[in-house]
């Protein structure tokens, strides 16, 4: 396994870390054979989510007697201050732990970045639990190339997370801005949400990418942890053949693929159109059913206020078919 430093955290983790999103779909027990299974890797890198359910309990539980074989990253959407304590102390008891190697704001939209970081903000609660040990190190998530490129020049941040795979390469200029100013860069979505079958080709293409710090498919079965490790692995610079899967990969997902680039918005409806798509994936993908229909029913404009117009696909640079995909969301969704 190849370890990197995980930017000005000074963290030294594993190459291919651990996305703690499909611990929902198994259990206590079946998540301590995974995180075993990972520590004879040498995959020391583990990532979860408030927001993902019972993740944090099922690894709390997992990590029991273990905890200091791994570099531990969790997340929160509160926005303020009280909010963010709270979410802290929840993550700790979940996890069974006495501190948090890495804490990140968990996807904010515009507005919420500006509210987390104003007095009475989420960031306070985070640097004073940095400042009392209780969290290592700060970071950011988020799915938005406008916000990357406000937070890579914020102080306070140390990591940033965002999509990055063989069809959202949008931010490959961001993600070497990373580099250059020491900021981790976290990879989600390595397999396009479960739209890319091939993981190996998957992996093999973000790894490729010197300025990804760690890459974290989620993982349910330790089959996924055998194939993802030799993919993170070989070092070997891409093959023809490689290559050539790669482009075979663009050319398919790139006539039903969003990347989530918004530059659709403003909707006349108000939708958020890429969350459309974001939930769908989860849905169908990543067979999140519950989870993905309870983050649906979060927003306020859902697929069926789709007025028709066409204007976002006017502007969609890759000729999406919108108006049909949305369609098909409120179908999967009912809504």
């Amino acid at each position: 396994m190849e370890y990197r430093v995980l930017g000005k955290t000074g963290l030294k983790i594993s190459r291919l870390g651990f996305g703690g999103i499909p611990i929902q779909k198994i259990d206590k027990e079946g998540t301590k054979v995974l995180i075993h299974t990972l520590m004879e890797a040498g995959v020391n890198y583990i990532d979860t989510a408030r927001g993902y359910t019972v993740s944090e309990e099922y690894l709390g539980f997992a990590l029991d007697g273990i905890r200091e074989s791994f570099v531990l990253a969790t997340k929160s959407m509160a926005r303020t201050k009280e909010g963010m304590e709270q979410d802290i102390a929840t993550s700790m008891k979940n996890l069974r732990t006495d501190y948090i190697d890495l804490y990140q704001i968990h996807n904010p939209n515009a507005k919420d970045l500006e509210q987390v970081q104003a007095p009475g903000g989420a960031l306070e609660a985070l640097q004073e639990a940095k400042a009392q040990g209780k969290i290592g190190h700060i970071g950011i998530t988020l799915h938005s190339v406008d916000l990357f490129r406000q937070a890579v020049e914020f102080d306070w941040v140390e990591t940033i997370m965002f999509p990055y795979n063989i069809v959202e390469t949008q931010a490959e200029d961001l993600i070497a801005q990373c580099a250059e100013k020491n900021i981790g860069f976290v990879c989600m979505k390595p397999l396009a949400g479960g739209a890319i079958d091939d993981a190996t080709t998957a992996v093999r293409f973000v790894a490729s990418n010197p300025n990804v710090t760690v890459v974290i498919p989620g993982m349910a079965e330790e089959k996924e942890i055998a194939q993802n490790v030799e993919a993170a692995a070989n070092t070997a610079p891409l093959t023809e053949t490689e290559l050539k899967k790669i482009a075979e990969i663009r050319d398919f997902l790139g006539t039903n693929f969003c990347r989530r680039c918004n530059y659709c918005a403003p909707c006349t409806a108000g939708i958020s159109i890429p969350a459309m798509f974001l939930f769908e994936g989860y849905y169908t993908r990543y067979h999140l059913e519950d989870w993905a229909k309870a983050r649906y029913a979060t927003v306020e404009k859902t697929a069926s206020d789709c007025v028709g117009c066409g204007i976002c696909e006017t502007r969609c640079p890759y000729n999406l078919p919108i108006r049909e995909m949305l369609k098909k969301v409120e179908k999967v969704f009912g809504k």
